[in-house]
Formats: structure tokens, C-alpha cells, sequence
């Protein structure tokens, strides 16, 4: 597991942890981190609009429409495995 990854599983050791519970913490934490580069992503859609790059920005768009379904995914996912962990608050 990536060192990032190490501060969202310190309530216990990552021994202590199921599968499970590693997996209602990470799910989250994907979400989140999709969102901030489809952020990103919306902003240089505009720019190579503005440079005359249409159908790039338009393949770019579409990406970002397959990021949000995927994140939906994700979330449904999260919900079939009960939620979020209680009393975890993601920090980046």
C-alpha cells in the first residue's frame, strides 16, 4: 500500500483492519480524488477550446463523462458494502 494511503487506516494497524473495512476507506478516498481531476480536466477542456482544439476538447469531455459514471459505480459499490467507515474523516 502507497505511503499516501497510510494515514487513512491509523484508527487500527493495518493488520487489525479486514479487507472490508481497508476497502470502505479507500472507496471514499477514490471518489474524492476522481473529483478533484475532473476538476483539472473541466479546466483545460476550456483551454483547448480557446487554442482551437475542439475535438480534442470534446475527447476530453468525454472522458469526464466516463469519470462521473465510474464514480457512480464506485459510490453503489461503497453503499452495497455498508457505507463509509464511521467516525473516519479523510485529511489530504
Amino acid at each position: 500500500m502507497q505511503a499516501r494511503y497510510i494515514y487513512l487506516l491509523q484508527e487500527k494497524t493495518m493488520s487489525e483492519k479486514t479487507n472490508l473495512e481497508k476497502l470502505r476507506i479507500l472507496l471514499p478516498h477514490w471518489v474524492e480524488h476522481s473529483h478533484s481531476h475532473q476538476d483539472e480536466f473541466k479546466k483545460w477542456v476550456e483551454i483547448a477550446r480557446s487554442e482551437g482544439q475542439g475535438e480534442a476538447a470534446v475527447e476530453i469531455d468525454r472522458a469526464l463523462a466516463m469519470m462521473a459514471d465510474t464514480d457512480k459505480v464506485l459510490e453503489k459499490a461503497l453503499e452495497l458494502l455498508g457505507g463509509k467507515v464511521a467516525g473516519h474523516h479523510h485529511h489530504h
